[in-house]
């Protein structure tokens, strides 16, 4: 009994001692960088922003999209002082499109910059100091704006001897890339007073000027076999929803939609189903097909085959409104 009750208080011992607590080892906590506590201030000549992130790409990111709301919040100053000094105050409209402005500037890329310091702060905590030189951001957004304006100028020339659909898709996607041109001349003159930007914007203009100009130019006909004549009507309002015309005419915009459909008849289920295959051709005015598109559509009636052809219609029309009349066409309007 004694040689049990030995071994029993010996395991206790043995346990007691597998789970006495271990030692802690004291961690330093690191000294945060003194950029990150009191980060530099964006002067006459610099613009400074602190982004932290889980890496040092999201740092960087956040620290772009955080420079860019300081350029927004010092127009926004700009825009007040322009207002009140105009009117005496500041009315919704203007409060408004000072909004817009300032969403606009936060979308700006900023490419000229350069990280100053960067340190990880611990697991998936990352923080950046980046600044961006004022006349090196201004010149870099002033060679990017007359690049591009030298491209819109060189792809113009060369549709020259195009037609009047290309040119208004041309001229259409153009005016949307230059949307944001007035909001860029407005950050550039932020960051140099001196510079103004009309030239641009009546570039800007011009481009926007000839794509309503060419767009009130296009006239279309469409024409049918006997198959397809109920299929017009859907086709013509499409292109007019579009604020193109219909109309008979001649002259270098105007274009011709041949419609043809095949019909073959069958019966189901008390059912008469119509497997109509429709072809569709656009030409220019030298004859040229500038669009073609072919599709299946099923029409169906218990009531015969006059209302089975405008249920094709229909089904047409809903293609159109889901599609779009350009896809339809296989044309860019």
């Amino acid at each position: 009994m004694n040689y049990i009750f030995l071994a029993v208080v010996s395991m206790v011992f043995i346990l007691g001692g597998c789970s006495s607590p271990k030692p802690q080892v004291d961690v330093k906590k690191e000294d945060l960088p003194s950029w990150y506590i009191n980060p530099p201030q964006t002067n006459e000549k610099e613009l400074y922003a602190l982004g932290e992130g889980k890496d040092k790409k999201e740092a960087i990111a956040e620290a772009l999209s955080l420079m860019a709301s300081s350029l927004s919040v010092s127009i926004s100053s700009n825009f007040n002082a322009r207002t009140e000094v105009r009117e005496g105050r500041v009315n919704s409209s203007d409060a408004v499109y000072k909004s817009n402005i300032t969403s606009k500037v936060q979308e700006l890329r900023i490419s000229s910059y350069e990280v100053v310091d960067a340190k990880s702060l611990g697991f998936k905590h990352y923080a950046v100091l980046i600044k961006s030189n004022k006349e090196k951001l201004f010149q870099s957004m002033l060679h990017a704006l007359k690049q591009k304006f030298a491209l819109i100028e060189s792809e113009e020339k060369s549709l020259k001897d195009a037609n009047a659909l290309d040119k208004l898709f041309f001229y259409k996607t153009q005016r949307e890339s230059l949307k944001s041109i007035p909001n860029t001349l407005i950050v550039m003159n932020s960051l140099n007073p001196a510079f103004e930007g009309d030239e641009y914007i009546y570039k800007t203009q011009l481009i926007a000027s000839s794509y309503q100009n060419i767009r009130q130019s296009i006239s279309f006909e469409i024409h049918s076999n006997k198959q397809a004549i109920n299929l017009k009507a859907p086709i013509a309002k499409g292109i007019s929803e579009k604020r193109l015309k219909i109309k008979q005419t001649k002259g270098a915009n105007h274009f011709n939609v041949y419609v043809s459909a095949s019909i073959e008849k069958t019966n189901a289920y008390g059912f008469l189903l119509l497997r109509c295959e429709v072809s569709i051709k656009t030409k220019d005015y030298r004859g040229i097909i500038v669009g073609s598109n072919s599709f299946q559509i099923i029409g169906q009636s218990s009531q015969g085959f006059a209302v089975a052809k405008q249920n094709v219609a229909l089904k047409l029309s809903t293609m159109i409104k889901n599609e779009g009349i350009g896809k339809v066409l296989g044309l860019d309007i």
